[in-house]
Order: structure tokens, then C-alpha cells, then sequence
């Protein structure tokens, strides 16, 4: 019974912290976006050319004879003839990556600005900070994977040796 005596009192002498409301909302961080929106948002974004290179990536070097993947590449090569359609495969490759990319960064990037001494206008203080979700930064790599993968493939398509 003395600890718990002594447990009372000194709990009873705590002093209770002074908050300042308004400098508390200037502290606080806001996300744009939040975390697991934008993680299942970058999912279906990053599902659909991940789909389409892995389909290329087992036609290719698999040589399967199905005509599941021969069908989907006449898809493609057709809606490539079509005028108002034939920039699908951009999108597809490139825009949707670069949304998701942006979408899971808002999410997980904070950034403040605030003053430090109100005397002088121009010190000013930039706090930036990073919250370590483990499913954006995948899907940003992935992201990152497929335009890596879309560009090398559009360099190497256009460079030609002339003699």
C-alpha cells in the first residue's frame, strides 16, 4: 500500500503542461492526401502497365503459343492506327506511373514554413518532413521501375546507326 500511496501523491503534484492553441496549429502537419487512399489509388494506377510489361516480358523471352498474347498486342497495335486512340500506350506507360508517383509523394511529404524570430520578416524556417509508409514508397518505386523501363525503351527504339 505505500507504493501506491506514494504513487497518488506523486501524481497529484504533476504540473499540467501550458499549451498555446495558436502556436499548437501552426505545428500541425497536414497531408494533402491521405496514406492508404493514395496507396490503393496508386495500385490500380501502377496494376495496369505492370500487367502490359509483364505480358511483353513473357512473349518475348517465354515464346509461348497462346493467343492470349498475340491478341493483346494486335489490341494495341490496332488502337496505335486509330487517329484520336494511338496515344493510349503513352498513357498507359508513362502518365499513369507519373500520377501515381505524384499522388503517393503528396501523401507522405510534409512541408512547413514558418517564422523564427518575429523582429525579422526574412528568417524564416523550411520543415520538411517524410513519413516512411511502406506501401507509397514501393509504389513509387514501382512507378519509377516502369518509367525507367518506358524511356530506355523509347531511347533505344529511336537511336539508329547510320553509315
Amino acid at each position: 500500500m505505500k507504493n501506491q500511496d506514494e504513487f497518488l501523491k506523486q501524481m497529484e503534484n504533476l504540473k499540467v503542461p501550458d499549451v498555446n492553441p495558436s502556436q499548437h496549429q501552426q505545428l500541425v502537419k497536414m497531408a494533402i492526401m491521405n496514406a492508404s487512399r493514395s496507396a490503393a489509388l496508386g495500385l490500380w494506377l501502377v496494376i495496369l502497365p505492370c500487367y502490359f510489361m509483364i505480358c511483353v516480358f513473357l512473349y518475348y523471352y517465354f515464346h509461348p503459343n497462346t493467343n492470349w498474347f498475340s491478341s493483346m498486342f494486335g489490341v494495341m497495335i490496332q488502337l496505335e492506327k486509330v487517329p484520336y486512340i494511338n496515344y493510349t500506350g503513352p498513357i498507359v506507360l508513362f502518365i499513369l506511373p507519373v500520377v501515381c508517383i505524384i499522388i503517393n509523394l503528396l501523401s507522405i511529404i510534409h512541408v512547413g514554413v514558418k517564422q523564427i524570430d518575429p523582429n525579422r520578416r526574412m528568417a524564416k524556417e523550411l520543415n520538411i518532413s517524410i513519413r516512411l509508409k511502406l506501401w507509397n514508397i514501393i509504389l513509387i518505386l514501382i512507378s519509377l521501375g516502369i518509367l525507367f523501363a518506358f524511356l530506355a525503351f523509347a531511347m533505344t527504339e529511336n537511336i539508329s546507326i547510320k553509315n
